[in-house]
């Protein structure tokens, strides 16, 4: 499977409580630490939710 690297480009301030444990989910502690994560449907899902505050690129 493919990997991707997903970054927190923006703050979670002000998001939903939904979204932030989203990006709890998917292991972002901070702003800007990259995580690198399999692309499986269910990671796929989550970062559509929080597209808005993170970036992603393929590996």
């Amino acid at each position: 499977m493919a990997k991707i690297r997903i970054t927190q480009i923006k703050s979670k301030i002000g998001s939903t409580e939904r979204q932030k444990r989203t990006l709890e989910a998917l292991g972002i502690k901070k702003l800007n630490n990259p995580v690198e994560l399999e692309a499986t449907p269910q990671i796929l899902g989550m970062i559509g939710k929080v597209r808005h505050l993170v970036k992603t690129e393929e590996i």
